[in-house]
């Protein structure tokens, strides 16, 4: 009875608010609605230059990125009758494709080479299979002495023994869809053969080498800036505010000098004649004739890449030491705790939060770097990034190189992803 009592009163209640009506006559409940959609519409309004902000620096880059990790249209666009005869040849057979696959491929390079766009094609298909990109450019030259009257068969044979072999059309009939996953498989040491998915020669396989080497390396970069920042973050938390403004000065510095100047500082001192060499020598650590190799290798990477990335670790770790108060410590020694007790139980914990929030930063910083390590890490201290940075100035397979970019991404959500689930990404602060 007192429910339906209840139920009653709530229903009355809404009938009046529906009754009431606003000084021009609206109902009131329509005019609030509207007043909370225009409200709504000013905060987006308010937010959206941010939004597209992010829309064009940071979604529309990934998004290229993907797509070009996967697109290949190049071939169908550039040999669209070639590709449609080799669709009905089967290279399982053992034969090379019919005259009328000839024929076609003869009609589009003629259109190809007078849009010069077959060198184009030719490097594409030379990332899966070398000696393309120089077949492609002979053939190109050739095609002016191309009979319509006579076998085609016969004329790419003579222009080049490459356009007798199977495999030559092979590739062209695997890459020729417009999407594919060669890139990715490349990314992984792996290609795809008329045996299907295989593993690259060994001679070949250096990426997966390049992602372990990066992962460790940073993971190795990360547990340095822990411990020596945090020995430089607890003094700047404790010591008096003259002492600890100037220190904070002492820790921002690099940040005023160029990355370039102060990684090649570091191949001056880590050389084999550098400062430190040097100065081991003259203590009597080292002999002359034995000096420590420190450069050109991963000694080199991780030294250099701690201390430019040092500061990303103390800055957090001093913004959650700063908010510690000091009398949890009393406060464990007035109870007869040791101080190493009083640190392990009670500071060490509260610091937690710190130290979280600089090895993300300091991690996700180091494992895309790749100025750093291209000066000073040799041939076997260098990243992933560095590759990736190759194949976009150098090779230009930019194929390959967003494959690469989108397969470093994912691991790094991958191991953010972890990193929630095991400490929890709540438990991140920065003050």
């Amino acid at each position: 009875m007192v429910d339906q009592t209840a139920s009653n009163s709530q229903l009355q209640a809404q009938d009046n608010v529906s009754l009431l009506t606003t000084h021009d006559g609206q109902p009131l409940k329509k005019s609030l609605a509207k007043a909370l959609r225009r409200e709504k519409l000013r905060a987006l309004l308010l937010i959206a230059p941010l939004l597209l902000f992010i829309f064009l620096t940071f979604i529309l880059p990934i998004a290229d990125m993907l797509m070009r990790s996967v697109e290949n249209d190049i071939v169908s666009n550039t040999l669209p009758q070639a590709v449609v005869e080799l669709q009905a040849w089967d290279p399982q057979s053992g034969e090379l494709p019919p005259e009328s696959a000839y024929v076609a491929l003869a009609a589009d390079l003629k259109i190809a080479v007078k849009e010069k766009i077959h060198t184009r094609l030719g490097s594409r298909l030379n990332y899966d299979k070398a000696g393309m990109s120089g077949l492609f450019r002979k053939t190109g030259r050739e095609m002016r002495k191309f009979d319509d009257n006579q076998p085609a068969k016969d004329q790419f044979i003579s222009f080049d023994k490459d356009w007798g072999e199977i495999e030559t059309f092979t590739v062209i009939r695997r890459l020729s869809p417009n999407y594919t996953d060669s890139y990715f498989l490349s990314s992984v040491d792996r290609e795809r053969t008329s045996l299907g998915v295989q593993m690259k020669p060994e001679n070949e396989q250096i990426y997966i080498k390049l992602f372990i080497r990066t992962i460790m390396m940073s993971i190795l970069i990360t547990l340095s800036c822990v411990l020596l920042g945090y020995p430089v973050a607890y003094l700047l938390a404790t010591l008096p505010t003259k002492s600890s403004n100037m220190l904070l000065i002492l820790v921002l510095l690099p940040f005023w000098t160029s990355l370039l100047v102060r990684t090649s500082a570091w191949k001056v001192l880590l050389q084999q004649q550098g400062v430190i060499n040097d100065l081991l020598v003259w203590i009597g650590i080292i002999a002359d004739d034995n000096r420590l190799v420190m450069i050109n290798n991963m000694t080199g990477t991780i030294i250099a890449m701690t201390h430019i990335l040092l500061p990303f670790m103390i800055l957090p770790l001093y913004s959650v030491m700063k908010t510690i108060s000091p009398s949890f410590v009393r406060a464990s020694k007035s109870m007869g705790a040791t101080d190493w007790t009083t640190f392990w139980k009670i500071y060490f914990p509260n610091t937690i939060p710190g130290i979280g929030a600089g090895s993300i930063l300091v991690f996700i910083l180091a494992i895309g770097y790749y100025i750093t390590p291209e000066l000073v890490g040799g041939t076997s201290g260098v990243f992933i990034s560095n590759r990736i940075a190759y194949h976009i100035s150098s090779s230009l397979n930019w194929g390959l190189a967003a494959a690469l970019g989108a397969i470093l991404l994912f691991l790094v959500l991958a191991l953010y992803w972890v990193y929630d689930r095991i400490v929890g990404i709540d438990n991140v602060k920065l003050g």
